[in-house]
């Protein structure tokens, strides 16, 4: 995977960050989402690295970058801090203002990088979800079925740790079989890096963190900018219709308010997009960030 890429390890002043950068053109940056690492824009990236200087990330408590401890306020695994590891990533590389493609979590960083930081983030793109607000005031039966694992992870520690940690790969299995995608859709050679890593206990431990976040402070955040703060930059909203997000949910009507100026896709496929229909999600993305001046 990645082919003609470089692996780098970048320290910011809250966690040391894993990526892979290739290409040459703009920045974009790539964030992926749970319960896996910057290898699921294995098949994406390398066709975005014709047209851009695309940096995959590993986001911290995933993949191989690092996992700092968790706190009684989760404020290491804040949205916050996970989009100011990635500002000052792409800074180090000498980026002072680049378009960000986020997945899942990856998007819930982004969503905050682009009101934290607007002035770097020029174009956003956000696969498959709603906003971290929304998705708690919106809860139902249908949801919280569906998405049991958010209710599952925030409970204190070390309960999910525990029970994740007995079977990490038949849960992970389980999360990358639902939401509308086969298990067979995955390379072999991503799945085997999504098992390499999710087997580590401080992996499970950082992404129960990153979910508590969610559920605490991240809302905190979200509540203070809701009303005063949207995404300024141009949004381009991708999702699966076959997914739980486009089952259950108007995705650009509920993200209107959130945001100044976006277009929305529906693809016939799950949640994982990238690597349900790559070539449809490099397609659509490329007719959106080529839009950018060189």
């Amino acid at each position: 995977m990645f082919e003609g890429f470089e692996q780098d390890r970048i320290q910011t002043s809250g966690a040391e960050i894993n990526l892979v950068r290739g290409g040459e053109g703009p920045p974009l940056l790539l964030l992926h989402g749970y319960p896996q690492t910057h290898a699921m824009w294995h098949a994406v990236a390398p066709r975005l690295a014709e047209h851009f200087t695309v940096v995959a990330a590993d986001l911290r408590g995933y993949g191989d970058s690092s996992k700092p401890p968790g706190s009684e306020d989760h404020a290491a695994y804040s949205k916050r801090a996970m989009a100011q590891d990635m500002v000052e990533v792409m800074r180090h590389l000498g980026f002072e203002s680049f378009c960000v493609v986020g997945h899942d979590r990856g998007g819930r960083v982004a969503h905050r990088m682009a009101l934290d930081h607007g002035d770097r983030v020029t174009r956003l793109a956000l696969l498959d979800i709603i906003p971290t607000r929304e998705v708690f005031s919106r809860t139902d039966k249908a949801l919280a079925t569906s998405y049991y694992h958010w209710y599952f992870l925030i409970q204190p520690y070390d309960l999910p740790e525990t029970l994740l940690g007995a079977n990490p790969v038949y849960y992970l299995h389980k999360k990358l079989g639902g939401w509308g995608t086969a298990l067979e859709t995955f390379a072999p050679e991503a799945l085997s890096e999504y098992q390499r890593c999710f087997g580590d206990p401080a992996t499970i431990h950082a992404s129960c963190e990153d979910y508590r976040a969610a559920a605490s402070i991240d809302l905190e955040h979200d509540g203070a900018d809701f009303g005063r703060r949207r995404i300024e930059c141009p949004l381009l909203l991708l999702w699966g219709g076959q997914g739980v997000m486009g089952k259950l949910y108007d995705v650009e009507e509920v993200w209107r308010p959130y945001a100044t100026d976006l277009r929305g896709c529906p693809f016939d496929a799950g949640h994982f997009l990238a690597e349900e229909l790559p070539e449809d999600t490099t397609s659509e993305l490329l007719a959106f960030l080529d839009r950018i001046p060189t």
